[in-house]
């Protein structure tokens, strides 16, 4: 349980997880789109395969098993590679076997974590770890074509003035009004459609697809980042950062660990649509509704030329539904998925799903994620959230602090007491403060490819 503490500081119920981690199934659930009612240029597409997936592991924990072998045994039929994540001793070398699922022992990325010792559970790092590391299920996979955008759109900005062109051909956008807003669309959802892939059915948690699947949308210097970190996480040497009250990020936001345990707040005017969400930190989604972005800068803004944590997003209405563009976001990482850079914008589209009388059970959110850095084409998550009761009604919304409880030492994130002193190396927090730790600390002799992009001209 090296790195598991540093969730629990964050105010995540142990026992409320393992509670809701055994009710779910060991399936991820496919994701069904609402009927929108027309054929839409660029909102709505099915999922491309509806069947449900099993997570690839090795994950044995939670009640969730899927080892394939351990302890420095093989999966029958398979044929390990000369080298692999676990046995290199210079990751940087090994590029001719990325796109190898057996250079991950087929793990997933959430996998490694835990190979790692990121979370309780037995050990699956065998009798010498990490050489000893057990294998996952070569066979599963997420298919990729139900993670890239199913839409011909290159940027953001084409996809979001092709959904306005096509709501202004249907009459729209709507012009709300106090007495004409959905309002009933504010309330308290929930995200728990079921299923450890994500763990609430998309594939962004990284539980039920291979690493060279994600590899395969990311350009090199994304995929050479994505490799780094999940050769330091198989060997206990994560960075999160939340372990050290850092920022969370922009696409922490569709992760269960960050927003899983707590309601997501919606409220609803006619000038603004808003989100509260969070558990490790908080999440607040602003959409304007009758605003432009300033375009005329590299990157188009609402306000000052200063990147955001969670940045700033324009919308329109098409009678209830919200559809939105979010650009000028800070790049970050979310650990175990893939680091992002501040050319991340996203188009997302907020469907109510109502009931026979017209009643809304449900929030189906789609997003489309445009980054030309580190995307080598978009990717697309969908998921429901469901609703639980009015605004009125439940708990209020949480606001979570974070108390910084664990601390870097010599590259290790190492839990410390009151009254402790230590020796701090304090990183580049606008760069990659993550690598710059595990480069100093954990990288010596390697021989690291110069950088394609200049890391600190966020």
């Amino acid at each position: 349980m090296r790195n598991f503490p540093g969730l629990l500081t964050k105010g995540l119920s142990f026992s409320l997880l393992c509670a809701f981690l055994l009710s779910v199934t060991q399936h991820a659930m496919a994701q069904a789109m609402p009927d929108i009612g027309f054929d839409s240029v660029g909102r709505g597409a099915p999922i491309a395969d509806a069947r449900d997936y099993e997570i690839v592991g090795p994950v044995n924990f939670f009640g969730f098993e899927a080892v394939a072998a351990q302890n420095g045994e093989v999966p029958d039929n398979v044929e390990p590679l000369p080298i692999d994540i676990f046995t290199t001793t210079d990751f940087y070398k090994d590029m001719d076997y990325w796109m190898d699922p057996r250079y991950w022992r087929c793990n997933s990325g959430f996998a490694l974590e835990a190979q790692g010792g990121a979370y309780p559970g037995p050990n699956m790092g065998g009798d010498n770890p990490p050489l000893t590391a057990a294998w996952g299920f070569c066979d599963r996979d997420y298919p990729r074509e139900s993670m890239v955008s199913p839409y011909e759109f290159d940027t953001a900005q084409e996809h979001y003035e092709a959904l306005m062109a096509e709501t202004q051909s249907r009459g729209g956008p709507t012009k709300h009004t106090y007495a004409t807003v959905p309002g009933d669309i504010s309330g308290r959802y929930f995200w728990d459609e079921g299923g450890p892939g994500g763990l609430q059915g998309t594939w962004y948690g990284m539980m039920v697809n291979q690493i060279p699947t994600v590899l395969s949308f990311l350009t090199p210097e994304y995929q050479k980042r994505v490799v780094q970190e999940a050769y330091h996480q198989s060997r206990g040497q994560s960075q999160w950062p939340s372990q050290y009250c850092w920022p969370e990020g922009f696409m922490r936001r569709w992760h269960f660990a960050s927003t899983l345990m707590q309601n997501h707040t919606i409220i609803v005017t006619p000038d603004i649509f808003e989100i509260l969400a969070g558990v490790a930190r908080n999440f607040i989604t602003q959409v304007h509704f009758g605003r432009e972005f300033n375009t005329e800068g590299a990157i188009p803004r609402l306000g000052q030329d200063v990147p955001r944590w969670y940045g700033e997003t324009v919308g329109f209405w098409d009678e209830d539904v919200v559809i939105s563009w979010t650009s000028n976001i800070q790049p970050w990482m979310a650990h175990s998925q893939f680091e992002f850079s501040n050319k991340m914008q996203t188009v997302e589209i907020y469907t109510p799903v109502r009931d026979d009388s017209g009643a809304i059970t449900a929030l189906n959110h789609e997003s489309i994620f445009y980054d030309s850095e580190a995307l080598s084409e978009p990717v697309r998550i969908v998921r429901n959230l469901r609703r639980v009761s009015d605004i009125s009604e439940g708990d209020p919304y949480s606001y979570i602090e974070c108390v910084q409880t664990i601390f870097t030492q010599n590259g290790i994130a190492t839990p410390m007491n009151p009254g402790d002193t230590y020796e701090a190396y304090v990183p580049d927090m606008f760069g990659r403060p993550w690598a710059e730790i595990w480069e100093k600390y954990h990288e010596e002799g390697m021989e690291a490819p110069q950088d394609e992009v200049d890391i600190f001209s966020f």
